[in-house]
């Protein structure tokens, strides 16, 4: 009996395998398609969803945890590790398989959820948000180059539009119920931030099992080294950086600690290229990449492009809650024009590429959508401004950020050669992620040194003409410009008192959209080089199947773009099946 269940449920899960397998062709259908999305969207949402919800509650955490002054601590070490495990993840998926690394981002990433909601000081919080980390770093590249896998190029950026929606729903959702749950003192016994983590389980649960009994992709096994001086290289020069970015402001950019790190992290880059030369194409990050006209560009505009959309949008719900006073739950509310804006594009663009198979001019427009938002919003936006006035100009940066989140991947994704999709995918996802990291510092350090300036300029100017202001300032009351770490108190002033800080802090805003619609101009002039390349209508499975690609000993320099297109370009000749050394992952 028992043998005979252990057979049957063997020939059940090889029956769900097969169901779920590609044809001989290495081509799916579209309803096997939805289903693999149903469960990498689940896994995409919890990474997204994550960020913005723990944002909005770290201060209630923290003052729960008796750990204030080290909240910034449980936001950085996420950062570093699922920054770092990016790249990894890209290069360990191309060797061994996508399957059994999504399965495991999910697992570390719910076990890590678990752990944060058990924590019961700062320094357990962050060590288990760095576990966590580990998990998200795989969630949103292997999702992508997943889709690579199993969607022709052609058709690719119709279903990466759902991918956006994920991602715009998160933005919305995280803030109103972060606010929700670290609102509340107790649910079901259970103190209410820790509900922000716990609620991460059974969808992680789900992601789990959708993925474990759908997904099943086959795999190539090739020959290769390891590349660990390269991931021991890489983690000594990302982990200073990130640090210094993410304290840098509160150390000072000039003091001893920042130097050290930006020391460290340097000669942790100089090791990394040495290990990347002496590993070749076994590298993390293989250099020859570079040499690939279309991953080059979209990996230098990636870096700026995250800088000012990332930059772009943290401004947004600053200026809403310090100036309009709304609560981070309204303010995630509010910023729904701008999640309508990024969902309309993303799948308006995926559709006219799907058909057109052009799709440079949609980050080229992107670009310029996103500085006239940015730079109407600066000459707007002032302490009386209505929300409603900004709502055109949310929907236009909206728009912009649409057109540039799916082309960039698409065309790097299209260049590359087959066996190097997810090394591509989560190389342009990593540098993303660095670009939006150095942005929300520098636009942050720029943003609280010159508050002081502005903020006593608005109470020099109102007290002027308000005597009550000049009382305010004359009795020590009121400080000039002085400590803003906490800017709630802004609400509880009299109006005519807190009028100045707000304009104030809208001077200073003003500034900082100018300078991000500057930074974001920057990467127009680097995508006019990124080449229009035929988009190709075979899948990376059927790309690979059918040898299209495949290094040899005697490889040339020459443009990978022009090779990869030519060699993904349709054939007379079937793809071969069953070949020695394929596997199902």
């Amino acid at each position: 009996m028992t043998q005979s269940t252990r057979t049957s449920a063997a020939d059940r899960r090889d029956a769900r395998a097969a169901a779920a397998a590609p044809d001989a062709s290495g081509a799916f259908t579209h309803r096997q398609i939805v289903t693999i999305l149903v469960g990498l969207m689940l896994g995409m949402f919890l990474a997204a969803l994550d960020q913005t919800v723990v944002s909005t509650a770290i201060r209630t955490i923290a003052d729960d945890l008796h750990g204030y002054d080290l909240q910034a601590w449980a936001t950085t070490a996420f950062l570093i590790t699922s920054t770092i495990s990016t790249p990894l993840y890209g290069k360990l998926s191309d060797l061994y398989g996508r399957r059994p690394f999504y399965l495991f981002a999910i697992g570390v990433f719910v076990l890590g959820s678990m752990l944060c909601g058990l924590a019961d000081s700062m320094y357990q919080l962050a060590a288990f948000r760095a576990l966590q980390g580990i998990g998200a770093g795989g969630l949103m590249s292997l999702a992508l180059a997943i889709i690579g896998d199993i969607v022709p190029p052609r058709e690719r950026s119709r279903y990466q539009g759902f991918f956006m929606a994920v991602f715009g729903t998160s933005s919305v959702l995280g803030p109103v119920i972060g606010g929700f749950l670290a609102g509340q003192s107790s649910l079901l016994g259970i103190t209410g931030w820790r509900w922000i983590f716990y609620v991460n389980v059974p969808l992680g649960l789900l992601a789990f099992v959708v993925v474990m009994r759908v997904l099943h992709l086959p795999h190539q096994r090739r020959d290769h080294r390891i590349d660990w001086p390269g991931a021991l290289a890489l983690i000594t020069c990302l982990v200073p950086l990130l640090i210094v970015a993410e304290q840098g402001r509160t150390w000072g950019w000039d003091s001893g600690r920042a130097l050290l790190c930006y020391a460290i992290g340097a000669v942790g880059l100089l090791l990394f290229i040495l290990a990347e030369r002496a590993y070749d194409d076994d590298a993390l990050l293989p250099l020859r990449l570079f040499r690939n006209r279309s991953f080059a560009v979209s990996s230098v505009s990636s870096v700026v492009l995250g800088a000012g959309m990332f930059g772009g949008i943290l401004l947004l719900p600053q200026y809403l809650q310090i100036v309009h006073g709304s609560s981070p739950t309204l303010a995630g509310l509010q910023m729904i024009p701008l999640v309508g804006g990024i969902m309309t594009g993303a799948v308006s663009s995926g559709i006219v590429i799907s058909k057109t198979g052009k799709y440079k001019m949609f980050p080229l427009v992107g670009i310029v959508l996103m500085v006239v938002a940015l730079v109407s919003m600066s000459f707007v936006t002032t302490a009386d401004t209505s929300v409603w006035t900004l709502v055109p100009f949310m929907i236009l940066l909206g728009l912009g950020l649409g057109f540039n989140f799916q082309p960039v991947i698409l065309a790097v994704q299209n260049a590359v050669r087959p066996h190097e999709m997810g090394v591509a995918t989560s190389s342009v996802t990593f540098f993303r992620q660095m670009g939006g990291t150095i942005g929300v510092a520098a636009f942050l350090s720029i943003l609280f040194t010159r508050l002081p300036t502005d903020i006593g300029n608005a109470l020099n100017s109102a007290a002027n003409t308000d005597p009550r202001v000049e009382q305010a300032l004359q009795s020590g009351q009121l400080q000039a410009g002085g400590d803003l770490s906490d800017t709630s108190f802004i609400q509880k002033l009299p109006s005519f008192l807190a009028e100045p800080f707000k304009v104030g802090f809208s001077d200073t805003i003003d500034m900082v959209f100018l300078v991000a619609a500057g930074v974001v101009a920057i990467g127009f002039l680097v995508l006019l080089f990124l080449p229009q390349i035929a988009l190709s209508d075979k899948s990376g499975i059927q790309a690979r199947q059918s040898g299209a690609g495949e290094p040899t000993d005697d490889d040339s320099p020459v443009d990978d773009a022009a090779q990869a297109a030519g060699a993904a370009a349709p054939t007379s000749t079937a793809p071969p099946v069953g070949r020695p050394g394929d596997a199902r992952d």
